[in-house]
């Protein structure tokens, strides 16, 4: 099994999975096939809508004698006439909606293997909402000894190690943890189908998350029963790779249509606003004068169509960076799915370390739930940690405009030669003047007419920014007295601010050293690159305000900070390479930073310490352990190259 992260967006990702049938991209559905009845059938799901995987009951196909037969002799594929990749479910869902199945987990796993199933799934305990912790915890005892049994059985089918658990965080973090150490192949987040079913999502985001922050992130993770279309973008941003639908066909012989704003029966609707390849050249009232079956066969793909149309946005979003705007415009399509978004603010923290340092676009603002992204926890918390004054006083500025430089830049001249450092108030909280063009505050966009939410934070935040960092005096800007002579040099404040604010003071510290030349782009006026003590340690990109590491300056760092500090350390094979130019991989990474963040500067080192490399990294450190396959670093600049 090999899976790799190709583009990323946070926890979403675009990715390769391996199977023996071919390889699947992610994120990727996988539709509910019934063996004994094709609403749609298979090959049409493969040749006219291009899913490349699905999931067939193998407890039905063991429990029907004709079925049975045919799935033992032809093998499964060419049972339902399918070439992509088959995930075949073992009866736990029956055993959920009807009792007990009269089955054994090895009997299931073998009868899998038979038929040639590509992903098998271990017969584990469907864990309940309304169930106690100690159900819970003895269900999942059962679950795991069943999946060890399940993995020293596959042979070279892979197998599903289901994460249970019920609404118990704490129980389904330390079951992800123990079934991430098996042999396992895909991670599907299981007993969540009640409550996506009762709209609990603020509790599907619990359990999503608590399950992702005990598992493999080498290893496909699958939501079990998430195949609505406004769901898609919330699962994916919690980092979902697969998911699967029996909805499509089961809505449909109900004559219930699915739209990503939620599911409308045909009976109440007033018009068919649809252009979908199943709706197209139907009205409502030629759609209910058909036959059931006919309706059926159209909503059904209808609903299919819905549901391919939102994953191929998603993905989309994933390859720009802006799921989350996706996500926060979905999630306001229904009260109880704003509930799940709100949620997941709780969860700040462990999103934190998989957000982008910088994206290649803006970050729009959609709404007072933006500011539970990550990225405003990480600005507030670098500009309270980060962030040193070059005055002891203070001289605060309304946010009139970006860049704030260019709107206030005699001003913030006026207050520095007055001994009073510039802070801009936005809706960030406080903007030191030397940060304005960094990512995301210079590449943002924010309504002009503010919420209340987003006034109260920033001036909370800007409070105990002002505190924290011991000013003498406040003032308003319009206060600042008349002249001023104190010596400064802009360029120089900056440079050195940006360099805390990305590094942290202690790296920053170590690459400035002696005289600093500041370069400037003739075009622009804006700073381009660093030079200290006659070397070039920092060159500053246009599009983001931040640094890009030199050489020069990697090697300062290297002697002055102690390792695992800002590196990726490599194996001897991949030192030759790297040291050249070429790309790191995680299948070569021995250790790095836990503090490494995706497209953040990182120096690359082999076991020695000695400097390979500069580049950006595209993983974080337990991804870059753990994953067999994928660029770990983009690297710029090899060793080899400056020789």
């Amino acid at each position: 099994m090999v899976f790799e992260i190709v583009r990323r967006d946070g926890l979403a990702r675009i990715g390769r999975f391996q199977t023996r049938a071919g390889v699947l991209e992610t994120p990727a559905l996988l539709p509910v096939v019934n063996p004994k009845i094709f609403t749609v059938t298979p090959r049409e799901l493969y040749d006219e809508f291009g899913f490349r995987a699905l999931i067939t009951n193998s407890y039905i196909i063991k429990n029907t004698p004709g079925l049975k037969e045919r799935a033992l002799e032809e093998g499964l594929h060419k049972l339902l006439d399918f070439e992509g990749t088959v995930m075949t479910d073992s009866g736990t869902f029956q055993s959920h909606m009807y009792g007990e199945v009269e089955v054994t987990n090895e009997e299931m796993v073998q009868f899998q293997k038979d038929i040639g199933s590509d992903i098998g799934t271990v017969l584990d305990i469907f864990t309940e909402p309304y169930w106690t912790k100690e159900q819970t915890a003895k269900s999942i005892e059962t679950t795991l000894e069943r999946m060890q049994v399940a993995c020293d059985m596959k042979g070279d089918m892979m197998i599903n190690g289901v994460v249970q658990g019920s609404v118990y965080q704490d129980l389904r973090e330390d079951c992800a943890r123990r079934m991430a150490s098996m042999d396992v192949d895909v991670h599907p987040i299981g007993g969540v189908v009640p409550l996506m079913e009762q709209y609990r999502y603020s509790e599907l985001v619990d359990v999503v998350i608590s399950s992702k922050k005990g598992l493999n992130p080498n290893r496909p993770v699958h939501l079990f029963g998430a195949g609505h279309p406004m769901v898609l973008a919330l699962a994916a941003l919690m980092g979902c790779d697969l998911f699967d639908s029996a909805s499509y066909a089961k809505f449909a012989r109900d004559d219930r249509m699915m739209f990503i704003d939620g599911t409308y029966r045909l009976a109440y609707m007033q018009a068919l606003d649809c252009n979908c390849p199943a709706c197209r050249g139907h009205t409502i009232e030629s759609l209910r004068k058909l036959t059931r079956d006919q309706r059926t066969k159209i909503i059904a793909r209808h609903n299919l169509y819905q549901i391919t149309s939102e994953l191929s946005l998603v993905r989309r979003y994933i390859r720009e960076g802006r799921l989350w705007e996706l996500a926060e415009m979905r999630c306001r399509g229904h009260p109880a799915l704003l509930d799940g978004l709100r949620r997941l603010k709780e969860h700040t923290a462990f999103l934190e370390r998989t957000e982008p340092i910088s994206r290649d676009g803006a970050m729009f603002y959609t709404g007072s739930e933006t500011r539970g992204r990550p990225i405003f926890k990480r600005y507030a918390d670098r500009v309270m940690e980060r962030y040193v004054p070059p005055t002891d006083k203070a001289a605060m500025f309304p946010d009139g405009g970006k860049p704030y430089n260019r709107v206030y830049g005699e001003q913030f001249d006026k207050a520095m030669k007055a001994g009073y450092t510039p802070i801009v108030t936005s809706p960030f909280g406080p903007v030191p003047a030397e940060l304005d063009e960094i990512y995301p505050l210079a590449q943002s966009l924010f309504p002009e007419i503010t919420d209340a939410e987003t006034v109260t934070e920033s001036d909370n935040l800007t409070f105990d920014f002002i505190e924290k960092m011991g000013f003498k005096e406040v003032i308003e800007a319009d206060e600042i007295p008349d002249g001023g002579d104190m010596e400064y040099d802009p360029d120089v404040l900056r440079a050195k601010a940006i360099a805390n604010y990305q590094f942290g003071i202690d790296v920053a510290d170590a690459m400035f050293r002696g005289k600093i030349e500041i370069v400037k782009s003739r075009k622009t006026g804006k700073i381009r690159n660093v030079i200290s003590d006659g070397e070039h340690i920092l060159s500053l990109r246009a599009g983001d305000g931040l640094y890009t590491l030199r050489p020069e300056g990697a090697q300062r760092i290297l002697e002055k900070i102690p390792s695992p500090r800002m590196r990726v350390i490599v194996n001897d094979d991949s030192v030759p390479f790297v040291s050249e130019g070429r790309n790191a991989f995680a299948q070569f990474v021995l250790d790095a930073d836990d503090e490494i963040r995706p497209m953040e500067e990182v120096i690359v080192v082999d076991r020695n310490d000695r400097l390979l490399a500069t580049g950006r990294a595209l993983l974080i450190k337990s991804e870059m352990k753990s994953l067999k396959k994928g660029i770990a670093v983009k690297v710029r600049t090899g060793s080899g190259d400056e020789a």
